[in-house]
């Protein structure tokens, strides 16, 4: 008999039900030939420090470095988590009677790691080959089973994994005892590998923006007439002081010259689709939802065959899916919203700045899959239509602008200047076609023509101030995650940063979850700020490896580099190397936290 395993119980009873099986048991479904188990996510853990004999927090005991690394039972409250260890029993039985495993866990670096502790745990030899797939549509699972892998091709996923679980306790486990002994505050300081430079981060942009002294400076604006419209030109210099812009103020000239005309067409290509990162920074730029919201709804809809797989870091797909493309486009033609502009693509040529195989990871991007949408709740409507709208933006036409530029000269040289929108193209789609005006200073400008003079209808001083930095919100943390706290803002060049980021697509949610639980940072509106306890933290660590997040992304990027056949001694070897010299720097320093309420261990 052949057991298929998924990674959680909605995913293994809707591939039974694929496969018309529906004799109920415990803990799995059987029928035609096949038995279908499944996972509560993660059933099994690396073992706790007490396993390999380090009992207590001691001093002595640091580094902990343990030469093989144990799994044992997940735990819930301290305590051996009985549903894991029955469903693990019932996983075992079903491995023992079977000939064959197919591995049905999400595809990707957890679900292979989820897999593969069960497999090894139990002591299985058993053959496994590999369920890969990036929708969970009927036709999907149907073809994902004609083809499956051997599940050796995954073994360098594994690899990386284990290695990414592995580094993870060492770290976290020494630092935050390191810390936490070393403090003295009779209380629990945890640290992490990719939570402690995520932290490090909230904190130093609070404090460069607390800590920010704003500066005035003077503009002077005139307002030219043209045939009785006006328009606002500032000067081509700021001044640092009333006076210097009062002398400007007053040499402004009855009538302006139109010393200079430019006018420049621009193309503003469409957006890449969207991977899960870039969706969640819309989901909060847009509707104010956490990443851990925008994650879980999309898990829905995914898991009710809508969407594609969603933890993807691909913004990309290959020509074999663009090839379905205009079949899913023609399905959305009903949307309430923005069908007509699916209509309007239909036969039409298609953008292709998103389709490049090389660039596909183990998931290609986010896309509808052409199953009808129905019951949703308002908020999955909205991550849905985020997802069914960017492919819309994603496949159609460059918006087309005119860029003007008008220097008048009354007494001294002014600028004004406007965007026209020529076409819209895909900034139709939401109707944001005016986004990129919301900050200039003319909503449109008259035709002028280089060398008349324009009398100047009103001058004004503008008194204004620098500002600092924002505070760090959902959206632009995600997206300072994905490049190590760099600021790039070109969209191709952070897709080529994303592989020495902080942390992966699926796991930064989780990260920002984790340090609100812990009470180092909390929400102030959309802002995430440290609390108390995370700036005392952060003021003992910022110095240090631990808080460094180039330093921290390179990690990951060498566990990208595990995936395709990198050496894993030689990462264990540097991780524990690592660990050694941060367990060092914080058992010397952490004598300095001063936290201001202790918390309890």
């Amino acid at each position: 008999m052949k057991v298929i395993i998924a990674e959680k119980p909605s995913v293994g009873r809707e591939i039974a039900r694929v496969f018309g099986a529906n004799t109920k048991r415990e803990g799995y479904l059987e029928g035609k030939g096949y038995t279908f188990t499944w996972a509560f996510g993660h059933l099994l853990q690396l073992a706790s420090p007490q396993e390999y004999g380090y009992y207590g927090w001691s001093v002595q005991h640091l580094p902990m470095l343990p030469a093989k690394f144990k799994l044992s039972v997940r735990r819930q409250n301290g305590k051996e988590d009985a549903g894991a260890k029955k469903q693990l029993e019932v996983i075992r039985k079903l491995f023992d009677e079977a000939t064959e495993i197919i591995v049905a866990t999400d595809a990707g670096r957890e679900g292979e790691l989820i897999f593969r502790y069960i497999y090894y745990y139990l002591k299985c030899k058993k053959p496994f080959r590999r369920l890969w797939i990036s929708s969970q549509t009927d036709e999907a699972i149907k073809e994902g089973f004609r083809n499956l892998k051997p599940g050796t091709d995954y073994d360098t996923l594994f690899n990386s994994a284990h290695c990414r679980s592995q580094s993870d306790w060492l770290v976290g486990m020494n630092a935050t005892q390191a810390l936490s002994l070393a403090s003295g505050n009779k209380g629990v300081l945890s640290l992490g590998r990719v939570q402690t430079p995520t932290l490090a981060m909230i904190c130093a942009r609070f404090l460069e923006n607390r800590d920010f002294k704003p500066e005035t400076y003077f503009q002077v604006a005139i307002f030219p007439d043209k045939d009785r419209q006006t328009f606002k030109a500032i000067s081509t210099k700021n001044y640092k002081t009333r006076e210097e812009a009062q002398a400007i103020l007053d040499a402004v000239t009855a009538t302006g010259n139109i010393a200079n005309l430019e006018s420049k067409p621009r193309k503003e290509p469409p957006p890449l689709l969207h991977d899960l990162s870039s969706l969640q920074q819309e989901g909060n730029k847009k509707k104010g939802f956490t990443a851990d919201q925008t994650l879980s709804l999309l898990q829905n809809l995914y898991e009710g065959k809508l969407v594609t797989y969603p933890r993807t870091g691909s913004r990309y797909i290959g020509d074999d899916v663009f090839a379905q493309v205009p079949d899913l486009i023609a399905k959305l033609g009903e949307h309430p919203d923005f069908g007509k502009h699916a209509v309007a693509l239909n036969g039409a040529k298609l953008s292709k700045r998103s389709v490049n195989a090389k660039k596909v990871t183990d998931h290609h991007a986010i896309l509808t899959t052409g199953e009808k949408p129905w019951q949703l709740t308002p908020d999955q409507q909205v991550i849905y239509d985020l997802v069914a709208g960017r492919m819309l933006e994603a496949f159609n036409g460059d918006c087309l602008k005119e860029i003007t530029k008008i220097t008048v000269v009354s007494g001294n040289p002014f600028v004004a200047s406007g965007t026209v929108i020529r076409t819209a193209g895909w900034r139709a789609v939401f109707n944001d076609a005016d986004d990129e005006k919301k900050d200039e200073e003319n909503a449109s400008l008259p035709k002028v023509i280089q060398g008349e003079d324009l009398p100047i209808a009103d001058k004004s001083i503008l008194e204004k101030q620098t500002k600092p930095k924002p505070l760090y919100n959902e959206a632009t943390l995600l997206k300072a995650l994905e490049t190590a706290g760099k600021e790039i803002e070109d969209e191709e060049l952070r897709e080529a940063m994303k592989a020495g980021g902080l942390g992966t697509p699926a796991t930064r949610a989780a990260i920002i979850e984790t340090l609100l639980i812990r009470k180092y940072i909390g929400r102030e509106k959309k802002n995430l700020v440290p609390t108390p306890t995370g700036l005392a933290v952060y003021d003992v660590v910022k110095h240090q490896l631990i808080a460094q997040a180039e330093l921290t992304g390179s990690w990951e990027k060498r566990l990208e580099e595990i995936r395709g056949g990198a050496s894993v001694s030689q990462f264990q070897d540097e991780i524990k190397a690592y660990t050694r010299e941060i367990t060092g720097e914080l058992l010397r320093s952490g004598k300095g936290v001063v936290l201001p309420t202790a918390t309890q261990k």
